[in-house]
């Protein structure tokens, strides 16, 4: 595998949005946090872990089926940032980060290898939604779904959720956490972290009606120090629990922190309503402090995924030093804020062969049950050179894998 450097040369070299890997694999591990005296319920709280996993045949085949459809030119070939949603509908919302559209080509490609392809010209969008109904995807929405802020910079869509426009509303609307970053030079070629802000999507068309930032970081001076909040979120209690990080890797320390914040339902898009740990309670405009990381030896990957089984929250991540680039590991903890307790077992999806690396664990609450987990985990090329062609002459590299988990009490 390349070392980091490595990998950022392959970056601007290729431009296919191997920077958005980087800033999600390259830190992750073992957490540490502060206690919590009130947030979330202990209720049932048990430690938990990974006890088995499998890859998800059938989802894995049903994005092949729809990024290998060559009648099909304008929708979703590849991506990745790999986020999900449930529509009041029953439909699933699906958002991506860099994006590949276009058409798909059947095998065999230019090379004579028996794999679907694209034009090596074929540009990226920096972020795509395509709608699922009872299992099958059936169509992309008009990309890029959220513009471009300002030249130079661009808008990564992450978690999301349905909530009711205002508190108490009978009107439901989607919100979309969105994370804005700035072009940049070495070693932010992958995007200078500068805002999180939360997009409102109507129902049932879908249609953008809002973006309002809710966290800017412009005045940050350190840019490692600036945070991004939702790479993931948790609902509780009325409460919606969202998570975020810092890019530490990119300063040169070994891995980023870990933060948590809170929103009381039909309020994300209220800026005035958010409330940031701050080290020992829920404060509003506070600035945010670590959940977990201590900026040496222990912390997270930015993009992380956390769920709550009864009373514990698990969380997912990239595992620490070169095994985060294939092996993923879980943590638990009674609240938000911790104490995480942790790593359990690190476990190793499928990977393609040749110079690829997994990233952006992500878990999809919408697609689970009967104890049975839905996990994804995105897949990119990592080569320093000719990584534009090869995600181009094999269009299944570029895509989020599935893994079916279930938990079980840790020993």
């Amino acid at each position: 595998m390349p070392d980091a450097s490595g990998a950022l040369r392959a970056r601007q070299r290729t431009g296919t949005g191997i920077g958005l890997l980087l800033v999600l694999v390259l830190g992750a591990a073992l957490l540490f946090a502060l206690p919590d005296d009130d947030g979330g319920s202990n209720d049932a709280c048990r430690a938990l872990t990974v006890g088995s996993w499998k890859a998800d045949a059938g989802l894995d085949a049903e994005f092949a089926r729809y990024g290998d459809d060559p009648t099909r030119t304008d929708d979703w070939t590849g991506g990745d940032g790999t986020h999900s949603v449930r529509l009041p509908d029953g439909r699933v919302l699906w958002l991506f980060s860099d994006t590949y559209l276009g058409r798909v080509y059947g095998p065999p490609n230019p090379h004579g290898e028996s794999y679907a392809w694209r034009d090596a010209g074929t540009p990226l969008v920096r972020n795509s939604a395509v709608l699922m109904r009872q299992g099958r995807l059936e169509t992309t929405l008009p990309a890029p779904l959220f513009a471009d802020p300002a030249p130079g910079k661009w808008r990564w869509p992450v978690a999301a959720r349905v909530e009711p426009r205002a508190p108490g509303s009978s009107e439901q609307v989607v919100r979309v956490l969105l994370w804005v970053r700035t072009a940049g030079r070495s070693p932010w070629i992958y995007g200078v972290p500068t805002a999180t802000e939360v997009a409102t999507l109507s129902l049932p068309g879908l249609r953008l009606e809002s973006i309002v930032e809710v966290l800017g970081q412009q005045l940050v001076p350190d840019p490692s120090r600036r945070v991004l909040f939702g790479t993931t979120l948790v609902e509780e209690d009325g409460w919606t629990y969202v998570f975020g990080g810092d890019d530490g890797r990119a300063a040169s320390r070994p891995v980023s922190h870990a933060y948590a914040a809170r929103v009381p339902e039909g309020r994300l898009a209220d800026p005035g309503a958010w409330q940031y740990w701050s080290g020992s309670a829920w404060v509003p405009g506070a600035r945010p402090r670590p959940v977990l990381g201590d900026g040496r030896r222990t912390g997270v990957g930015s993009a992380f995924s956390v769920v709550r089984e009864g009373g514990t929250y698990v969380l997912f991540t990239m595992a620490a030093g070169p095994e985060g680039l294939t092996s993923v590991a879980s943590y638990w903890a009674c609240s938000p804020a911790g104490p995480w307790h942790g790593p359990g077992k690190e476990f190793a999806p499928p990977l393609p062969p040749g110079q690829v690396a997994a990233y952006n664990p992500q878990a999809h609450p919408v697609l689970s049950g009967d104890g049975r987990l839905v996990l994804s985990y995105d897949v990119n090329w990592l080569e320093t050179t000719g990584a534009a062609d090869r995600l181009s002459r094999n269009v299944s590299l570029y895509r989020p894998r599935f893994l079916s988990l279930r938990l079980a009490a840790a020993r």
